[in-house]
């Protein structure tokens, strides 16, 4: 077997014709012309369109879970929270400041030092305010599945209720009823919200990869 034989890579397209008659003049057919378009390996001898990509594309350790835990996704839960709360503050600080300066029919920099200074304000505080509320979520929500040994619909629905008792917890009884009330009623809202996806992941037809 000789060593251009090795060097050239496999083809599926058929080798082209030889004509017996043709003695004076001989073309040549480019090498790359026959090769499938398919990418070849250069090291093997096979076309790579053969392997059968049916392994996971990520390989985890024994026992791992294939999925972030709680304390993986607090970060970005709190994150993402504060900066909605920043948004959602500023665009409602924007638009009291408008309604303030128009009414005392402020203009120039006055106004728009007002408009600043009701932007940040309003901002500031509402980002406060949720990133509280996510701290103190994935906070219940981390020492449950440490205590339990388990992350289910049970841990967000007792966390979503102890975030609700602990915020309004210093605003006296009612009050912190009012907001484990108001956490439970969210929490379940998002538990009934994963099991509707979930029983529709079932009943489709699975997917084969």
């Amino acid at each position: 077997m000789s060593d251009d034989y090795l060097r050239k890579p496999f083809s599926l397209a058929p080798s082209p014709a030889v004509d017996d008659t043709q003695t004076t003049a001989t073309t040549y057919t480019p090498a790359a012309s026959t090769f499938s378009s398919a990418p070849v390996s250069p090291y093997l001898n096979y076309d790579s369109r053969f392997l059968q990509q049916a392994q996971p594309e990520f390989i985890f350790p024994e026992g791992a879970n294939k999925q972030r835990g709680r304390f993986e996704l607090a970060f970005s839960q709190i994150g993402t929270s504060v900066m909605i709360g920043g948004g959602i503050g500023g665009l409602a600080g924007v638009y009291n400041g408008i309604k303030v300066t128009n009414a005392l029919n402020q203009t120039g920099k006055l106004r728009r030092t007002q408009l600043i200074n009701h932007v940040m304000k309003q901002g500031s505080g509402t980002a406060n305010t949720l990133g509280t509320l996510a701290v103190l979520y994935s906070a219940c929500g981390v020492l449950l599945q440490y205590v339990r040994d388990q992350d289910d619909n049970i841990n967000t629905i007792i966390a979503g209720s102890a975030t609700g008792l602990l915020y309004k917890s210093t605003a006296g009884l009612r009050k912190c009823a009012l907001g484990g009330a108001i956490g439970l009623g969210i929490s379940s809202l998002y538990c009934l919200y994963l099991l509707a996806q979930e029983s529709n992941n079932t009943n489709s037809s699975p997917k084969f990869l």
